[in-house]
């Protein structure tokens, strides 16, 4: 949660993207480190099965780093447990505008294609829409009893790294933006709630039990995901290196080929 140190912060300190990297580092652990030689030809230490998983939490941090940014009156909460099983929210916001639930997406490097009832990355349909209509859902119901009042929440799908956004019509019932456009529609967006129902809400939802939780003691380690993110980068500089070395070397390979080749012919 942010700007607003004296509401309760049970769920208000929680870092962003606390379940993602958990997952990541859980499956990340069982894979063997690399050895010398593959941390000098920039392997990447990052295991396949947990490469989905850093790129959720990667996509999290970012959409965090920017909800950061939306100024005074604004509540945020990261990575909301909620219900009896493993499914979170990415991003509750809370401020003049009412209450929003975010699911962050990334994909990085793809194209996404929006319609009013679709929404395809690289041409496969996905569920984006229906599941963060369904959080949104979700969300109203157990905010409206914790809070005694009634709770409208609006749905976002929040994309992340796309390589373009192709908008055919948007859809009605969930917002759809990257990532850079989040801050400013959240901003210009009608007021509909005082501040007082603001912090009444945001006090109410930073409580575990507003969400069916009891409040439980995470042991996530996001220092060994910062330190596996720096070893990521590394091993990926590494590589562009060895490329950049092998360009480099062309012509002198290319030239050192044609000499060779030429005195092949003259001692014929």
């Amino acid at each position: 949660m942010t700007n607003e140190p004296t509401v309760d912060q049970s769920l208000g300190l929680r870092p962003p993207a606390t379940s993602v990297i958990g997952e990541c580092l859980r499956i990340q652990s069982t894979v063997t480190p690399n050895n010398a030689a593959q941390r000098l030809f920039g392997v990447s230490p990052l295991g396949r099965e947990a490469e989905p998983w850093y790129v959720g939490a990667l996509g999290e941090l970012e959409v965090a780093r920017r909800l950061d940014t939306l100024g005074p009156g604004w509540y945020v909460l990261h990575s909301v447990p909620i219900g009896t099983g493993a499914s979170d929210l990415d991003h509750v916001v809370i401020g003049p505008a009412g209450v929003f639930t975010i699911n962050t997406k990334h994909h990085r490097g793809q194209n996404v294609w929006l319609g009013a009832k679709r929404l395809l990355v690289n041409g496969q349909r996905t569920d984006h829409l229906r599941n963060a209509a369904f959080e949104a859902r979700r969300t109203s119901k157990l905010l409206s009893v914790a809070a005694r009042m009634l709770v409208d929440v609006t749905p976002i799908v929040a994309i992340v790294g796309a390589k373009g956004m192709t908008v055919r019509e948007r859809p009605t019932d969930v917002a759809v933006l990257r990532e850079y456009e989040l801050v400013r529609w959240l901003q210009r967006q009608p007021v509909t709630l005082t501040p007082e129902q603001v912090r009444h809400v945001a006090t109410v939802a930073a409580r575990p039990a507003a969400w069916k939780r009891t409040p439980e003691v995470e042991a996530v380690d996001h220092a060994a995901f910062d330190r596996l993110h720096a070893a990521v980068g590394r091993a990926r500089r590494r590589r562009i290196l060895w490329v950049l070395a092998a360009v480099a070397a062309m012509p002198f390979v290319f030239v050192t080929a044609s000499l060779a080749a030429m005195s092949a012919l003259l001692t014929r």
